[in-house]
């Protein structure tokens, strides 16, 4: 899984585009392959920064998610969609490479929600922070404290930090490239910009020099903010150092202009104008002239002043008096933008020379296990669901939930439903929800098909007794006969629970679609999604009091089950006791267990007995198992018992406001899976999904 370093801002205007290409910039010299996203747009409407990496980065990002419908999702708490757009454009941008850069929210005027979607989106990618903020204001020891402070809301997460256009002595003799390639800072400074952040608990990893072009404006910027009429169009890529109000005396005001200004002139000032026309061509390099007020300049004037506009000097005609002119110009914020692509290669470079070497070189090389965040769960769940293209029956199928349910997974393409009941009672459902079931939602009455299925149900129930007359009755309950639908290929799989109990949509499977090749018994699995990581808990439903063969069993297959969905087994056996701590008939039992799965899968991460907390936390497992290959970092939590896998769960699922996805049955021929009765819309969706794919991958 490759390398997520999210890059977000301490706050607005710290350049936090500028220094994500230039992240990308150093990726490249050390010969690492990345990939850029950026999530949502920083404004409403186009993006133009595609067309500027694609330029200047040789990047093809794919597009962004607009502001406004990013706003609307939030305001809807639709949170976790928005969160899965994000994990999939993320997934689909890093399918080749090792390193994805992802920029961040800025905090700009109307968009109060970006620290809280940064957060969001540094858990949903499992990122690596990579925080950025300007050094222009306060020494550094002021400067960490910003960063401390903007690191808080991540709850700890490691960052590595960026201080931008920092005012800097450098090219100093005697100094030493300590940062990156090109343009050197001293040793001394550095050293005391890096103890500041450390005092703070933050790493520095790059410290970049203000230079005044990143933030100088072009001519073209100066005419788009004025709207200004272009009365002479010249070099309009010229930049403005500075602006100068040019209402005085002719004398004090060619004591005060000089290279790289822009003259704000009054239009009823003439002789201004004509003065700096032959100042210009005496020599004077000004970035250009302003006219305010609005008023045109007479042609005799222009006429007088052609051969200073002849030298490429841009002359523009501003409807704002001469004060607000020049500030609406100091105010002025430079963006890269595609049609500006030095800057662009210039900012780029910049930062790429002041990022530590060593850093970006560990982007490649440091090997580090992403967790299976939930967002990125979610979207494998939905994106391997539509592959499967599995027809699933629901045997509940005028319950409203369940009915809400199919008819977004056909909307989203999840999966192929089948809703079992009277299409009488289906249709009155809908129509209190004001719902219109689409196309991929098909409704079967179960009256018209029961007997479809007796003489199968005879065959597979013949060793039991089972009369036609028992066979009809059974048929008549839509669990029974959707299970019957699996049993001979109808349909691929089963959902069921919203209304009816676990043993009333176990049994059934059990009976008619029985256990796989090689599986001894049953047993379930909850799909924990915690805030930074997806959890396996097994089993929490089915089998009461396993036998220490049993338990071994459940751990193998909550293992195999965790794979399956790509989360990477470390299996915890858990108990009151971590590595014999205390005794008891329990602890033995799962000591036994533990024994018995290693011996079946040795080149499996599994340990215990572990007490949860050692199993969960590192500085417990660290503490209580310091040489567990498990403690502290498990992903599978087997339970001794179903008193205890239950609770947990439950406790788990309701005090942290978890979403929990199961129970998911292992070890049945063909899937069937049970739904709680408390099941939300969302709970029925994702089981639907985590049932197709069980199909596709029995085939």
């Amino acid at each position: 899984m490759q390398r997520c370093l999210l890059v977000v801002p301490t706050g607005s205007g710290v350049g936090l585009t500028s220094v994500s290409l230039g992240i990308l910039r150093a990726l490249d010299r050390q010969g690492v392959e990345a990939a850029f996203v950026r999530p949502v747009s920083v404004r409403r409407g186009p993006d133009p920064s595609g067309a500027l990496l694609q330029t200047v980065a040789r990047l093809d990002p794919p597009p962004s998610i607009d502001r406004a419908t990013a706003e609307s999702m939030l305001a809807e708490s639709h949170d976790d969609q928005l969160l899965e757009r994000v994990v999939s454009m993320v997934e689909e941008a890093g399918r080749d490479v090792p390193v994805v850069v992802v920029e961040g929210c800025v905090p700009v005027p109307g968009v109060a929600y970006a620290t809280r979607l940064n957060v969001a989106m540094a858990a949903a990618l499992d990122a690596e922070l990579v925080v950025v903020g300007a050094g222009d204001e306060g020494g550094p020891d002021a400067v960490a404290q910003r960063f401390d402070v903007a690191c808080q809301p991540y709850a700890g997460r490691s960052s590595a930090c960026i201080v931008n256009r920092v005012r800097l002595p450098i090219d100093q003799p005697g100094t030493d490239a300590v940062l990156g390639d090109g343009r050197l800072v001293p040793v001394d400074v550095l050293e005391t910009w890096s103890e500041a952040f450390a005092r703070a608990d933050l790493r520095l990893v790059g410290l970049v020099p203000h230079l005044e072009v990143l933030s100088q404006p072009r001519m073209a910027d100066v005419a788009r903010v004025l709207g200004a009429e272009v009365l002479h169009a010249g070099d309009l890529d010229r930049r403005v150092a500075s602006v100068a109000m040019c209402a005085a005396g002719l004398r004090t005001v060619l004591e005060r202009v000089g290279p790289g200004m822009l003259a704000v002139v009054p239009a009823d000032r003439d002789d201004i104008l004509a003065g700096l026309a032959l100042a210009t061509l005496g020599g004077l390099d000004l970035a250009g002239i302003v006219v305010s007020v609005g008023r045109s300049v007479s042609d005799r004037i222009l006429s007088l002043c052609a051969p200073a506009f002849d030298t490429g000097l841009p002359v523009l005609v501003s409807g704002l008096d001469s004060y607000p002119t020049a500030t609406a110009i100091h105010d002025i914020r430079v963006e890269l933008g595609p049609d500006d692509a030095p800057l662009a290669e210039l900012a780029m470079n910049v930062v790429a020379n002041h990022l530590r070497r060593d850093w970006s070189k560990a982007q490649a090389t440091d090997v580090r296990t992403r967790r299976m965040t939930t967002a990125a769960f979610r979207y494998a769940l939905l994106t391997r669901a539509r592959a499967a293209d599995r027809r699933i029956v629901l045997p509940e199928g005028d319950e409203p939930r369940t009915v809400r349910a199919a008819a977004i997974c056909a909307e989203r393409g999840i999966a192929r439903c089948v809703l079992l009941g009277a299409p009488e009672a289906i249709q009155k459902t809908c129509r209190g929800l004001g719902l219109e079931l689409p196309d991929g939602v098909e409704i079967l009455d179960p009256e018209a098909v029961y007997r479809d299925h007796v003489d199968a149900m005879l065959a597979l129930r013949a060793h039991k007794g089972l009369t036609r007359a028992e066979a009809l009755d059974q048929l008549r309950d839509r669990v029974v006969l959707g299970t019957m639908m699996v049993a001979e290929g109808e349909a691929d799989g089963l959902v069921s629970g919203a209304v009816h109990s676990t043993a009333h949509t176990i049994r059934p499977a059990l009976q008619l679609i029985r256990t796989a090749p090689g599986a001894s018994l049953v047993s379930s699995v909850f799909f924990m999604c915690l805030p930074e990581q997806v959890l396996v808990y097994g089993d929490c439903a089915v089998n009461p009091n396993p036998t220490a063969e049993q338990l071994a069993d459940i751990a193998l297959q909550c293992a195999d089950s965790a794979a399956a969905f790509g989360i990477d087994p470390r299996v915890a056996m858990i108990s009151y006791s971590t590595h014999g701590s205390g005794g008891g008939e329990d602890v033995e039992k799962v000591t036994e267990a533990t024994g018995l799965a290693k011996a079946r899968r040795p080149e499996l991460l599994l340990d215990g007995p572990l007490q949860y907390d050692a199993a969960a936390i590192a500085s417990v497992g660290a503490s209580k198992a310091p040489d567990s290959p498990v403690a502290g970092r498990a992903t599978v939590f087997v339970f001794p018992d179903l008193n205890t896998g239950n609770t947990t769960y439950k406790a788990v699922q309701r005090s942290a406001n978890v979403v929990s996805m199961g129970p998911m049955l292992q070890g049945l021929a063909k899937p069937v899976n049970d739904l709680s009765r408390g099941a939300l819309v969302e709970d029925i969706v994702f089981t639907i999904a985590l049932t197709a794919i069980q199909a596709a991958a029995r085939g």
